[in-house]
């Protein structure tokens, strides 16, 4: 928690009452910082058409869309959880001709990974007003923590261009509609030449459960220090992404 005291010496606000609050307390939380290497981009129609015909591509720009959760507890180990964890980005381009100007790529990529978290331990069922009109589904609320994932969108580390293979391709992913709904054309999923980024990710993933705290009401404190600037895309990919500090910054602006 960040000290209320400030470099020039200010008192920190007294507290004006005590109040009651209905809040998520924090069971476990970690932070990762993935390097995640030939990740395969699903081109929407025209994309893939123009990769057909190009010299050489590459990836420009990577934004998250989605995080898709799934939360699970481990058998024989009280409040104990897996996070299965999707990132869903979209890839932005180029494919060069060599004779026209570059054409514009676009398409999807998808990343999972697993994390271990506790949870706690809770066997109380919670109903809520707001439930009413979400039946049957609110009937079956169970005492899981929910899980809450931040991130930045990514750093594009490297991209490169490949012939398309002879025997099975990588695993098609499952795409949420919702994911779909953010591109103006469907994904090929099939076949053709492809591209392949590496991308630098990161996040903090944390497990939360309700609960009732009194806490004193302070005044908002102002910021008294500038924004950090940010350390800049390394050169190559996961040697140099491995030396690129953890944005605390970003996921906790009040940190000093």
């Amino acid at each position: 928690m960040p000290d209320l005291n400030n470099s020039a010496g200010r008192a920190a606000p007294e507290a004006r009452e005590t109040v009651r609050i209905h809040t998520s307390r924090i069971e476990d939380a970690c932070i990762d910082k993935d390097c995640v290497e030939d990740l395969r981009v699903w081109l929407t129609q025209s994309s893939q058409t123009a990769l057909e015909s190009a010299v050489n591509a590459r990836a420009r720009n990577a934004e998250l869309l989605h995080v898709y959760i799934d939360v699970e507890p481990i058998a024989y180990n009280p409040g104990r959880f897996t996070a299965d964890l999707s990132f869903f980005y979209r890839i932005t381009g180029e494919a060069l001709s060599g004779v026209t100007r570059p054409a514009p790529l676009e398409g999807l990529a998808v990343f999972s990974k697993r994390v271990v978290l506790y949870g706690g331990r809770s066997q109380t069922k919670v109903f809520s007003s707001a439930d009413n009109a979400l039946l049957p589904e609110a009937l079956y609320r169970t005492h899981t923590p929910d899980c809450v994932v931040e991130a930045v969108d990514p750093m594009v580390l490297s991209s490169r261009l490949a012939e398309a293979p002879e025997g099975p391709g990588p695993a098609v992913p499952e795409i949420p509609q919702a994911v779909r709904a953010l591109f103006s054309e469907e994904p090929v999923l099939t076949g053709g030449r492809q591209l392949w980024v590496s991308l630098g990710q990161f996040s903090t993933v944390r497990l939360e459960r309700s609960a009732q705290l009194l806490v004193p009401a302070l005044a908002q404190p102002m910021p008294d220090r500038s924004c950090t600037d940010d350390p800049g895309a390394p050169d190559e990919p996961c040697d140099l992404f491995a030396r690129v500090d953890f944005p605390t910054q970003a996921f906790y602006p009040g940190n000093q």
